[in-house]
């Protein structure tokens, strides 16, 4: 992963150094005094299976061409963003401002909170339910939630959950490929 390590007053410098950006407009100001205490990983690609599209990006600015593809006749008019994406090589690009609200988790609830968008930091792997991820993908994952946790003390690694974690009924992500042993032991290596 590029060196986006910085000082951990990360909401005074929101977008991190050493990745890639591409700013969304789907964002907006997390409610006064939220604390940002959840990380919640997803996965995502366009079309469903294939990788390096470019339509991710597209998607998460609305600039998608939904004539492009026969799926993607299902996400005209979808405003959605996550802060982050790992694609298949392990490059981080950056969506929304660590500050900013993602539109990520969607209607979603964490230990009796609703709307975990409010006090979340969503990061996207490109991936399928039905394909493992890379190991580019696991060793950005982990150098990235490193830099998120120095900035955001109160994401411990029990506050580390999938989509499928806050929106059982609704989403099955990031798998049952996503090795979660393996990246959570990825963390205490570091430490």
């Amino acid at each position: 992963m590029a060196d986006c390590c910085h000082s951990p007053a990360a909401v005074q410098n929101p977008w991190l150094r050493g990745v890639r950006i591409v700013p969304s407009p789907n964002c907006n100001a997390r409610p006064a005094a939220s604390v940002v205490d959840l990380l919640v990983i997803h996965n995502i690609s366009l079309p469903p299976g294939e990788f390096g599209s470019g339509h991710i990006d597209a998607l998460f600015s609305n600039t998608l061409d939904c004539a492009a593809h026969p799926y993607f006749a299902c996400l005209r008019g979808l405003q959605v963003s996550a802060h982050f994406l790992i694609d298949r090589s392990g490059t981080v690009t950056q969506y929304v401002p660590l500050a900013l609200r993602a539109w990520h988790a969607g209607v979603s609830q964490w230990e009796g909170r609703d709307n975990c968008n409010d006090y979340s930091v969503g990061i996207e792997l490109e991936g399928t339910d039905t394909m493992p991820f890379t190991d580019a993908q696991y060793q950005a994952l982990a150098g990235l939630t490193r830099v998120l946790q120095q900035q955001f003390p109160a994401i411990t690694p029990a506050r580390i959950v999938g989509h499928s974690d806050i929106a059982p009924a609704r989403k099955t992500d990031p798998g049952p490929h996503f090795d979660w042993a393996r990246f959570r032991a990825s963390l205490v290596q570091a430490v």
